[in-house]
């Protein structure tokens, strides 16, 4: 009888890679050499429309970042790297607590990782707010962490959706956020 042998991998084997991967629960998972336009186009829009409203905002704030393809060190074991992310907490140079807001990009190759384990993941980790954007069919389904649960808020393709992070309110108009 042959032993199954599963390998398992740690943030520090995860520094010694080269190009593009995430981590989960120890897993390796390579990421597609370089997004698409629509795929960058999107998550910029995206971005740039969160961090212009914070930008007018004072006072609390001032302490949300928004960030793009960037390491969250989850654990020893995982670490991801949303498509965006909002952090209203001071930050050093690197992500170590967990997001108010992540939004993944949906492409064909990171589907099932997006809605399944990234979706029990975020939803484990208390992530606040989640966007699953669907670029393909101009649709954006967003989800809201309740007592360690997500719950949908709905799907948007030309409405506006609002998000309130502390004392932070944005609204992210989904009209304007498709590649034209």
């Amino acid at each position: 009888m042959a032993l199954a042998y599963q390998e398992y991998y740690t943030h520090k084997d995860y520094q010694q890679w080269e190009g593009a991967w995430e981590l989960i629960e120890g897993m390796p998972y390579a990421m597609a050499p370089s997004p698409s336009v629509t795929h960058q186009t999107v998550g910029l829009n995206i971005a740039t429309a969160i961090k212009e409203q914070l930008n007018r905002m004072r006072g609390n704030c001032d302490k949300c970042c928004v960030l793009m393809e960037t390491d969250w060190l989850v654990s020893n074991d995982t670490v991801v790297r949303p498509d965006v992310m909002v952090i209203c907490q001071p930050i050093g140079e690197k992500v170590m607590l967990t997001p108010e807001l992540i939004i993944e990009v949906v492409s064909s190759s990171s589907t099932k990782r997006d809605e399944m384990m990234k979706f029990a993941l975020y939803q484990k980790e208390g992530v606040l707010y989640y966007i699953l954007v669907y670029p393909d069919k101009q649709l954006a389904k967003v989800y809201f962490n309740r007592m360690a649960e997500f719950n949908k808020i709905g799907s948007y393709t030309s409405d506006s959706a609002e998000l309130v992070m502390g004392q932070c309110k944005i609204m992210i108009d989904f009209s304007l956020v498709w590649r034209k």
